[in-house]
Protein backbone atom coordinates (compact mmCIF):
# COMPACT_ATOMS: atom_id res chain seq x y z
CA UNK A 1 0.00 0.00 0.00
CA UNK A 2 2.85 2.33 0.87
CA UNK A 3 4.34 1.65 -2.52
CA UNK A 4 1.04 2.60 -4.14
CA UNK A 5 0.95 5.93 -2.32
CA UNK A 6 4.53 6.62 -3.26
CA UNK A 7 3.81 5.96 -6.93
CA UNK A 8 0.69 8.16 -6.80
CA UNK A 9 2.65 10.99 -5.18
CA UNK A 10 5.37 10.78 -7.82
CA UNK A 11 2.72 10.93 -10.54
CA UNK A 12 1.14 14.01 -8.99
CA UNK A 13 4.48 15.68 -8.75
CA UNK A 14 5.15 14.93 -12.40
CA UNK A 15 1.78 16.37 -13.40
CA UNK A 16 2.44 19.46 -11.30
CA UNK A 17 5.85 19.89 -12.84
CA UNK A 18 4.39 19.52 -16.32
CA UNK A 19 1.67 22.03 -15.56
CA UNK A 20 4.25 24.51 -14.23
CA UNK A 21 6.39 24.03 -17.33
CA UNK A 22 3.36 24.59 -19.53
CA UNK A 23 2.50 27.77 -17.59
CA UNK A 24 6.06 28.96 -17.94
CA UNK A 25 6.02 28.35 -21.70
CA UNK A 26 2.65 30.13 -21.91
CA UNK A 27 3.99 33.14 -20.03
CA UNK A 28 7.05 33.21 -22.28
CA UNK A 29 4.78 33.05 -25.35
CA UNK A 30 2.64 35.88 -23.98
CA UNK A 31 5.73 37.94 -23.21
CA UNK A 32 7.06 37.29 -26.69
CA UNK A 33 3.70 38.24 -28.20
CA UNK A 34 3.49 41.41 -26.09
CA UNK A 35 7.05 42.30 -27.06
CA UNK A 36 6.24 41.72 -30.72
CA UNK A 37 3.13 43.89 -30.41
CA UNK A 38 5.15 46.59 -28.68
CA UNK A 39 7.76 46.46 -31.42
CA UNK A 40 5.01 46.65 -34.06
CA UNK A 41 3.46 49.66 -32.35
CA UNK A 42 6.88 51.25 -32.05
CA UNK A 43 7.57 50.56 -35.73
CA UNK A 44 4.21 52.04 -36.72
CA UNK A 45 4.85 55.12 -34.55
CA UNK A 46 8.29 55.55 -36.11
CA UNK A 47 6.83 55.14 -39.59
CA UNK A 48 4.10 57.67 -38.76
CA UNK A 49 6.67 60.16 -37.45
CA UNK A 50 8.93 59.65 -40.47
CA UNK A 51 5.95 60.05 -42.80
CA UNK A 52 4.79 63.17 -40.94
CA UNK A 53 8.30 64.62 -41.05
CA UNK A 54 8.58 63.81 -44.74
CA UNK A 55 5.20 65.38 -45.47
CA UNK A 56 6.11 68.43 -43.36
CA UNK A 57 9.39 68.84 -45.22
CA UNK A 58 7.59 68.32 -48.51
CA UNK A 59 4.96 70.90 -47.55
CA UNK A 60 7.69 73.32 -46.42
CA UNK A 61 9.47 72.93 -49.75
CA UNK A 62 6.23 73.50 -51.66
CA UNK A 63 5.36 76.50 -49.47
CA UNK A 64 8.74 78.08 -50.19
CA UNK A 65 8.05 78.00 -53.94
CA UNK A 66 6.76 81.15 -55.63
CA UNK A 67 4.93 78.88 -58.07
CA UNK A 68 1.53 77.56 -57.08
CA UNK A 69 1.41 73.79 -56.40
CA UNK A 70 -1.73 71.66 -56.27
CA UNK A 71 -1.83 67.89 -55.66
CA UNK A 72 -5.01 65.88 -56.22
CA UNK A 73 -5.60 62.29 -55.10
CA UNK A 74 -6.79 59.44 -57.33
CA UNK A 75 -10.42 60.58 -56.88
CA UNK A 76 -9.63 64.11 -58.04
CA UNK A 77 -9.86 65.63 -54.56
CA UNK A 78 -7.39 68.09 -53.10
CA UNK A 79 -4.61 66.34 -51.21
CA UNK A 80 -2.27 69.30 -50.84
CA UNK A 81 -2.00 72.99 -51.85
CA UNK A 82 0.94 75.30 -51.15
CA UNK A 83 0.86 78.80 -49.67
CA UNK A 84 1.42 80.66 -52.96
CA UNK A 85 -1.71 79.25 -54.56
CA UNK A 86 -3.69 79.44 -51.34
CA UNK A 87 -2.88 83.14 -50.87
CA UNK A 88 -3.98 83.95 -54.39
CA UNK A 89 -7.40 82.38 -53.79
CA UNK A 90 -7.58 83.87 -50.30
CA UNK A 91 -8.17 80.48 -48.72
CA UNK A 92 -8.80 80.62 -44.98
CA UNK A 93 -10.15 77.09 -44.48
CA UNK A 94 -8.77 73.61 -45.14
CA UNK A 95 -9.89 72.53 -48.62
CA UNK A 96 -8.33 69.07 -48.51
CA UNK A 97 -10.81 66.45 -49.59
CA UNK A 98 -12.73 68.86 -51.83
CA UNK A 99 -12.98 68.68 -55.62
CA UNK A 100 -11.60 71.42 -57.86
CA UNK A 101 -15.02 72.95 -58.40
CA UNK A 102 -15.85 72.81 -54.68
CA UNK A 103 -12.54 74.41 -53.71
CA UNK A 104 -11.94 76.94 -56.52
CA UNK A 105 -15.03 77.25 -58.75
CA UNK A 106 -12.59 77.31 -61.67
CA UNK A 107 -14.03 75.65 -64.76
CA UNK A 108 -10.81 75.98 -66.79
CA UNK A 109 -8.82 74.07 -64.18
CA UNK A 110 -11.49 71.35 -63.97
CA UNK A 111 -11.33 71.00 -67.77
CA UNK A 112 -7.53 70.77 -67.57
CA UNK A 113 -7.80 67.96 -65.01
CA UNK A 114 -10.06 66.01 -67.40
CA UNK A 115 -7.59 66.61 -70.22
CA UNK A 116 -4.76 65.37 -68.00
CA UNK A 117 -6.61 62.10 -67.39
CA UNK A 118 -6.48 61.47 -71.15
CA UNK A 119 -3.00 62.80 -71.98
CA UNK A 120 -1.17 61.98 -68.69
CA UNK A 121 1.10 65.00 -69.17
CA UNK A 122 0.27 68.63 -70.06
CA UNK A 123 2.88 71.35 -70.62
CA UNK A 124 2.40 75.09 -71.05
CA UNK A 125 -1.38 75.25 -70.68
CA UNK A 126 -2.55 78.85 -70.26
CA UNK A 127 -5.38 79.59 -67.84
CA UNK A 128 -6.99 82.92 -66.96
CA UNK A 129 -8.99 83.89 -63.94
CA UNK A 130 -10.59 87.17 -62.94
CA UNK A 131 -10.59 88.23 -59.34
CA UNK A 132 -9.83 91.87 -58.55
CA UNK A 133 -7.90 91.95 -61.81
CA UNK A 134 -7.16 89.56 -64.63
CA UNK A 135 -4.50 86.98 -63.79
CA UNK A 136 -2.79 84.63 -66.24
CA UNK A 137 -1.17 81.31 -65.35
CA UNK A 138 0.99 78.89 -67.29
CA UNK A 139 0.28 75.43 -65.91
CA UNK A 140 2.33 72.24 -66.20
CA UNK A 141 0.61 69.08 -65.00
CA UNK A 142 1.43 65.39 -64.72
CA UNK A 143 -0.28 62.21 -63.52
CA UNK A 144 1.41 60.80 -60.37
CA UNK A 145 1.94 57.01 -60.42
CA UNK A 146 3.00 54.54 -57.73
CA UNK A 147 5.44 51.60 -57.73
CA UNK A 148 2.98 49.35 -59.56
CA UNK A 149 2.35 51.99 -62.22
CA UNK A 150 -1.10 52.71 -60.78
CA UNK A 151 -2.33 56.30 -60.90
CA UNK A 152 -2.27 57.92 -57.48
CA UNK A 153 -3.26 61.49 -58.36
CA UNK A 154 -2.46 64.60 -60.36
CA UNK A 155 0.18 67.28 -59.76
CA UNK A 156 -0.26 70.86 -61.08
CA UNK A 157 2.41 73.58 -61.02
CA UNK A 158 1.20 77.15 -61.69
CA UNK A 159 3.53 79.87 -63.01
CA UNK A 160 2.08 83.40 -62.73
CA UNK A 161 2.70 85.03 -66.13
CA UNK A 162 0.37 88.00 -65.59
CA UNK A 163 3.21 90.53 -65.61
CA UNK A 164 4.71 89.00 -68.75
CA UNK A 165 1.33 89.23 -70.49
CA UNK A 166 0.95 92.84 -69.36
CA UNK A 167 4.43 93.70 -70.65
CA UNK A 168 3.67 91.98 -73.94
CA UNK A 169 0.48 94.02 -74.27
CA UNK A 170 2.40 97.19 -73.42
CA UNK A 171 5.03 96.34 -76.04
CA UNK A 172 2.39 95.63 -78.68
CA UNK A 173 0.53 98.84 -77.85
CA UNK A 174 3.78 100.81 -77.82
CA UNK A 175 4.85 99.51 -81.24
CA UNK A 176 1.39 100.30 -82.60
CA UNK A 177 1.44 103.82 -81.15
CA UNK A 178 4.95 104.56 -82.42
CA UNK A 179 4.03 103.27 -85.87
CA UNK A 180 0.96 105.48 -85.93
CA UNK A 181 2.80 108.55 -84.64
CA UNK A 182 5.55 108.09 -87.23
CA UNK A 183 3.19 107.24 -90.08
CA UNK A 184 1.02 110.36 -89.69
CA UNK A 185 3.69 113.05 -90.25
CA UNK A 186 5.51 110.89 -92.82
CA UNK A 187 2.30 110.48 -94.83
CA UNK A 188 1.69 114.24 -94.74
CA UNK A 189 5.27 115.00 -95.75
CA UNK A 190 5.06 112.52 -98.61
CA UNK A 191 1.74 114.04 -99.75
CA UNK A 192 3.13 117.57 -99.78
CA UNK A 193 6.26 116.45 -101.66
CA UNK A 194 4.16 114.67 -104.28
CA UNK A 195 2.01 117.77 -104.69
CA UNK A 196 5.10 119.91 -105.18
CA UNK A 197 6.50 117.49 -107.74
CA UNK A 198 3.18 117.45 -109.58
CA UNK A 199 3.46 121.19 -110.31
CA UNK A 200 2.86 123.12 -107.12
CA UNK A 201 6.57 123.89 -107.00
CA UNK A 202 6.03 126.39 -109.87
CA UNK A 203 3.60 128.39 -107.72
CA UNK A 204 5.86 130.26 -105.24
CA UNK A 205 3.06 131.04 -102.78
CA UNK A 206 1.73 127.49 -102.71
CA UNK A 207 5.23 126.00 -102.69
CA UNK A 208 6.17 128.11 -99.68
CA UNK A 209 3.05 126.99 -97.81
CA UNK A 210 3.74 123.33 -98.54
CA UNK A 211 7.39 123.62 -97.55
CA UNK A 212 6.35 125.21 -94.25
CA UNK A 213 4.04 122.23 -93.66
CA UNK A 214 6.89 119.84 -94.47
CA UNK A 215 9.16 121.70 -92.04
CA UNK A 216 6.50 121.57 -89.30
CA UNK A 217 5.93 117.83 -89.62
CA UNK A 218 9.67 117.17 -89.92
CA UNK A 219 10.08 118.90 -86.55
CA UNK A 220 7.28 116.75 -85.18
CA UNK A 221 9.16 113.63 -86.29
CA UNK A 222 12.37 114.93 -84.77
CA UNK A 223 10.69 115.71 -81.44
CA UNK A 224 9.08 112.27 -81.36
CA UNK A 225 12.38 110.49 -82.00
CA UNK A 226 14.19 112.61 -79.40
CA UNK A 227 11.48 111.87 -76.80
CA UNK A 228 11.65 108.16 -77.58
CA UNK A 229 15.42 108.22 -77.05
CA UNK A 230 14.98 110.06 -73.74
CA UNK A 231 12.42 107.51 -72.53
CA UNK A 232 14.69 104.64 -73.59
CA UNK A 233 17.72 106.06 -71.75
CA UNK A 234 15.68 106.76 -68.61
CA UNK A 235 14.12 103.28 -68.52
CA UNK A 236 17.46 101.55 -69.08
CA UNK A 237 19.21 103.66 -66.44
CA UNK A 238 21.66 105.01 -69.03
CA UNK A 239 20.59 108.63 -68.58
CA UNK A 240 23.18 109.67 -66.01
CA UNK A 241 22.04 112.42 -63.66
CA UNK A 242 24.40 115.27 -62.78
CA UNK A 243 23.00 116.05 -59.36
CA UNK A 244 23.64 119.35 -57.61
CA UNK A 245 21.91 121.94 -55.48
CA UNK A 246 19.49 123.98 -57.58
CA UNK A 247 17.55 127.13 -56.74
CA UNK A 248 14.11 126.01 -57.84
CA UNK A 249 12.59 129.48 -58.17
CA UNK A 250 15.38 130.68 -60.46
CA UNK A 251 15.10 127.59 -62.67
CA UNK A 252 11.31 127.96 -62.87
CA UNK A 253 11.74 131.60 -63.94
CA UNK A 254 14.01 130.53 -66.80
CA UNK A 255 11.36 128.02 -67.92
CA UNK A 256 8.70 130.75 -67.83
CA UNK A 257 10.87 132.89 -70.09
CA UNK A 258 11.33 129.95 -72.50
CA UNK A 259 7.57 129.47 -72.93
CA UNK A 260 6.67 133.14 -73.02
CA UNK A 261 5.80 133.00 -76.75
CA UNK A 262 3.19 130.18 -76.62
CA UNK A 263 1.81 131.70 -73.41
CA UNK A 264 1.39 135.06 -75.12
CA UNK A 265 -0.28 133.39 -78.12
CA UNK A 266 -3.02 131.99 -75.82
CA UNK A 267 -2.97 135.09 -73.58
CA UNK A 268 -2.07 132.88 -70.62
CA UNK A 269 -0.64 134.38 -67.45
CA UNK A 270 2.16 132.41 -65.76
CA UNK A 271 2.83 132.98 -62.07
CA UNK A 272 5.97 131.88 -60.24
CA UNK A 273 4.84 131.32 -56.64
CA UNK A 274 7.85 129.21 -55.64
CA UNK A 275 9.35 130.72 -52.45
CA UNK A 276 12.81 132.28 -52.80
CA UNK A 277 15.80 130.12 -51.86
CA UNK A 278 13.88 126.87 -52.33
CA UNK A 279 16.75 124.43 -52.95
CA UNK A 280 16.47 120.92 -54.38
CA UNK A 281 19.02 118.22 -55.19
CA UNK A 282 18.56 117.47 -58.88
CA UNK A 283 19.91 117.45 -62.43
CA UNK A 284 19.44 120.95 -63.84
CA UNK A 285 18.67 119.95 -67.44
CA UNK A 286 16.31 117.12 -66.48
CA UNK A 287 14.44 119.24 -63.93
CA UNK A 288 14.13 122.03 -66.47
CA UNK A 289 12.64 119.49 -68.89
CA UNK A 290 10.09 118.42 -66.25
CA UNK A 291 9.00 121.99 -65.51
CA UNK A 292 8.91 122.87 -69.21
CA UNK A 293 6.75 119.84 -70.12
CA UNK A 294 4.27 120.50 -67.32
CA UNK A 295 4.03 124.26 -67.94
CA UNK A 296 3.80 123.77 -71.71
CA UNK A 297 0.96 121.25 -71.23
CA UNK A 298 -0.82 123.64 -68.86
CA UNK A 299 -0.71 126.36 -71.53
CA UNK A 300 -1.79 124.04 -74.37
CA UNK A 301 -4.64 122.33 -72.56
CA UNK A 302 -5.68 125.08 -70.15
CA UNK A 303 -8.25 127.63 -71.15
CA UNK A 304 -7.40 130.60 -73.33
CA UNK A 305 -6.63 133.75 -71.31
CA UNK A 306 -6.19 131.48 -68.29
CA UNK A 307 -3.57 131.29 -65.57
CA UNK A 308 -0.77 128.78 -64.91
CA UNK A 309 0.80 128.72 -61.45
CA UNK A 310 4.10 127.17 -60.37
CA UNK A 311 4.36 126.48 -56.63
CA UNK A 312 6.47 124.53 -54.15
CA UNK A 313 6.45 123.59 -50.46
CA UNK A 314 8.43 121.41 -48.09
CA UNK A 315 7.10 117.86 -47.81
CA UNK A 316 8.03 114.94 -45.56
CA UNK A 317 11.06 116.65 -44.09
CA UNK A 318 13.70 115.96 -46.74
CA UNK A 319 11.58 116.51 -49.83
CA UNK A 320 10.08 119.40 -51.75
CA UNK A 321 6.66 119.08 -53.37
CA UNK A 322 6.41 121.04 -56.63
CA UNK A 323 3.15 121.73 -58.44
CA UNK A 324 2.04 123.20 -61.78
CA UNK A 325 -1.63 124.21 -61.83
CA UNK A 326 -3.97 125.46 -64.55
CA UNK A 327 -7.59 126.62 -64.55
CA UNK A 328 -8.60 124.71 -67.68
CA UNK A 329 -11.38 122.20 -68.35
CA UNK A 330 -9.85 119.50 -66.14
CA UNK A 331 -9.22 115.81 -66.71
CA UNK A 332 -12.05 113.22 -66.68
CA UNK A 333 -11.87 110.87 -63.66
CA UNK A 334 -11.44 107.79 -65.89
CA UNK A 335 -8.27 109.34 -67.38
CA UNK A 336 -6.57 110.39 -64.14
CA UNK A 337 -4.79 107.05 -63.71
CA UNK A 338 -3.52 106.96 -67.30
CA UNK A 339 -2.22 110.45 -68.09
CA UNK A 340 1.40 109.43 -67.39
CA UNK A 341 1.22 106.52 -69.85
CA UNK A 342 3.17 106.81 -73.09
CA UNK A 343 1.04 108.14 -75.97
CA UNK A 344 -2.10 108.37 -73.83
CA UNK A 345 -4.15 111.43 -74.77
CA UNK A 346 -7.23 112.74 -72.99
CA UNK A 347 -8.26 114.75 -76.05
CA UNK A 348 -6.70 113.19 -79.15
CA UNK A 349 -7.98 115.79 -81.59
CA UNK A 350 -6.63 118.68 -79.55
CA UNK A 351 -3.33 116.87 -78.97
CA UNK A 352 -2.83 116.35 -82.71
CA UNK A 353 -3.61 120.03 -83.30
CA UNK A 354 -1.10 121.15 -80.68
CA UNK A 355 1.60 118.91 -82.17
CA UNK A 356 2.51 117.04 -78.98
CA UNK A 357 4.28 113.69 -79.13
CA UNK A 358 2.21 112.07 -76.35
CA UNK A 359 5.39 111.33 -74.38
CA UNK A 360 5.77 114.51 -72.32
CA UNK A 361 4.13 113.28 -69.12
CA UNK A 362 5.76 109.85 -69.40
CA UNK A 363 9.13 111.60 -69.53
CA UNK A 364 8.15 113.69 -66.49
CA UNK A 365 7.30 110.55 -64.51
CA UNK A 366 10.54 108.76 -65.42
CA UNK A 367 12.76 111.77 -64.65
CA UNK A 368 11.08 112.30 -61.27
CA UNK A 369 11.40 108.61 -60.41
CA UNK A 370 15.08 108.67 -61.41
CA UNK A 371 15.51 111.38 -58.74
CA UNK A 372 13.79 109.18 -56.15
CA UNK A 373 10.52 111.15 -56.22
CA UNK A 374 7.00 110.49 -57.43
CA UNK A 375 4.55 112.29 -59.74
CA UNK A 376 0.75 112.47 -59.64
CA UNK A 377 -2.17 114.65 -60.71
CA UNK A 378 -5.36 116.02 -59.16
CA UNK A 379 -8.12 117.48 -61.27
CA UNK A 380 -11.67 118.80 -61.03
CA UNK A 381 -13.77 119.07 -64.17
CA UNK A 382 -14.30 122.67 -65.32
CA UNK A 383 -11.98 123.94 -62.58
CA UNK A 384 -8.53 122.83 -63.71
CA UNK A 385 -5.72 120.37 -63.06
CA UNK A 386 -2.67 120.37 -60.81
CA UNK A 387 0.36 118.18 -61.50
CA UNK A 388 2.58 117.41 -58.51
CA UNK A 389 6.03 115.89 -58.14
CA UNK A 390 8.55 115.54 -55.33
CA UNK A 391 12.31 116.02 -55.25
CA UNK A 392 14.94 115.56 -52.53
CA UNK A 393 16.16 118.66 -50.71
CA UNK A 394 19.67 117.33 -50.17
CA UNK A 395 22.05 114.65 -51.35
CA UNK A 396 21.03 111.08 -50.64
CA UNK A 397 21.74 107.55 -51.92
CA UNK A 398 21.66 107.35 -55.72
CA UNK A 399 18.26 106.45 -57.13
CA UNK A 400 17.83 103.33 -59.23
CA UNK A 401 16.70 103.28 -62.85
CA UNK A 402 13.25 104.67 -63.47
CA UNK A 403 10.58 102.03 -63.80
Amino acid sequence: MLQFYLLAGCGALAVLAGWQAWQHRLERARAARDHALALERQREEIQARVLAQFQARQQAIFNSMIEGVLLLDEQGRVRMINDSLGKFFGLTTDIRGQTIMEAFRWHQLAALALRLQREKHVTGAELEIHRVRRRCWEVNAVVVTGDQGLEQGQLFVFHDVTRLKELENIRTEFVGNVSHELRTPLSLIKGFVETLLDGALRDPQQATRFLQKIDKHSDRLLFLIEDLLVISRLESGQAGLHLQQIDLRDLAQRVIEDIAAPAAARKTTIENNIPPHTVVWADTNRLQQVLFNLADNAIKYGKSEGCVTLSARESDGDKVEVSVADDGPGIPPESIGRVFERFYRVDRARSRESGGTGLGLAIVKHIVQAHGGEAWVQSTMQKGSTFFFTLPRKAGPPAGPAS
